[in-house]
């Protein structure tokens, strides 16, 4: 289970909010929220076609062979989308064939439910390419929280997953079904519980990688498929040895445990929706930023997700002395290193005011209003 202590990973987005490459705006603000253009960074593309890939692949945050890792995430992702579609696919493929030799209707519903969950690559994949499109003057954060949303539907489907399973097992209480070419049968199960934990291992280990919760839950409803093909192993052993009932027993044994992976994946889901981050991260924040020269002290630091690129935004007090080009420069400074000593992190944006007590009157504008 990957919870927001899992997800740091590298730097940059490919948004224009996450603009904060050399070269690029730095998402500083001194009060004012605004942000600058800074000419240290590799050369721009000449001619039409460079400036036209410069529209959808921002420049690099560091050196110009640097990839843009948040963008490598979102290839990851549909990397990691792609071969586990096609894992499960096959899985789902030959359990259909062991259906028609075995009349196992339990093995039938496992195989309908791995179909589906193949097919929750689709919602997921839909999420990670919106994820990349620029901001607009409507969304001007980016696209990123579509994959929050992906991540609902993938709960929904491990709760539809516990329901159905619960009502299989029911009803072959009061259905009792024999089956046949029981050690094929078997087989077919153990196919099912192999290929859904490869796919939920990768999919839970690229997530975490990343930053996504989505594709971590999508993991976890892998893991409940698992867990149901297993339910078909176990089953099919005790009808070998005479215990029919073992069947439904068993099928509840199972659709309780997906409702402990139900809850902790709508945990994932829900604490990156309310903005929870891990307090490790904060600290990790606060250290780096006290380590700035030049910084007196962090009065104040706020983290947020959205998609799997983390967002900083935090107010330090500087020397009163400081001219506005030096808290200026100091800013930026203070961004770099964000960037550089938090992993995931693409942007902050970095408020800069007098210390404490030279600040009070400043601060009295809109200290009623917090």
């Amino acid at each position: 289970m990957s919870t927001p202590e899992h997800e740091q990973q590298h730097a940059r987005d490919d948004t224009p909010q996450a603009g904060h490459g050399h070269g690029h705006g730095h998402g500083h603000g001194h009060g004012r929220g605004h942000r600058h253009e800074v000419g240290h960074g590799p050369a721009h593309h000449d001619g039409f076609l460079g400036k036209l890939k410069e529209i959808f692949v921002p420049h690099s945050h560091d050196s110009a062979d640097k990839v843009d890792s948040a963008l490598e995430a979102s290839k990851e992702g549909m990397r990691c989308l792609k071969i586990s579609f096609a894992g499960l696919m096959l899985t789902a493929l030959i359990q259909t064939v062991v259906v028609f030799l075995t009349n196992s209707v339990a093995l039938l519903g496992d195989t309908l439910h791995n179909y589906a969950d193949a097919l929750t690559a689709i919602p997921l994949a839909i999420a990670f390419l919106l994820g990349r499109r620029l901001a607009t003057r409507a969304y001007t954060y980016g696209f990123g929280r579509a994959e929050d949303l992906a991540g609902i539907i993938v709960v929904l489907l491990i709760a539809a997953s516990a329901a159905y399973a619960g009502y299989e097992a029911i009803m072959r209480f009061i259905h009792p079904s024999d089956v046949r070419n029981v050690g094929v049968l078997i087989a077919a199960g153990v196919i099912g519980f192999m290929g859904n934990e490869i796919v939920a291992q990768y999919r839970i280990r690229t997530g975490r990688r990343i930053g996504s919760a989505a594709l971590v839950a999508d993991g976890l409803h892998a893991r409940t498929d698992g867990f149901t093909s297993l339910a078909v192993v176990l089953s099919a052993i005790g009808a070998w040895l005479g215990f029919p009932i073992a069947d439904p027993i068993i099928g509840l044994l199972i659709t309780i445990a997906i409702l402990f992976v139900l809850r902790d994946a709508a945990r994932e889901v829900y604490r990156r929706l309310m903005d929870a981050v891990d307090p490790a991260l904060v600290d990790q924040a606060e250290e780096v930023i006290r380590a700035t020269p030049g910084v007196v002290q962090v009065t104040g630091i706020q983290l947020r997700w959205i998609g799997h690129a983390l967002r900083a935004e935090a107010r330090i007090a500087v020397d009163s002395s400081l001219s506005l080009i030096e808290a200026h420069h100091l800013s930026h400074q203070v961004e770099h290193d964000l960037i550089h000593g938090v992993r995931r992190l693409t942007t902050a944006t970095i408020h800069a005011e007098p210390l404490p007590q030279d600040a009070d009157a400043a601060h009295e504008l809109v200290g009623h209003h917090r």
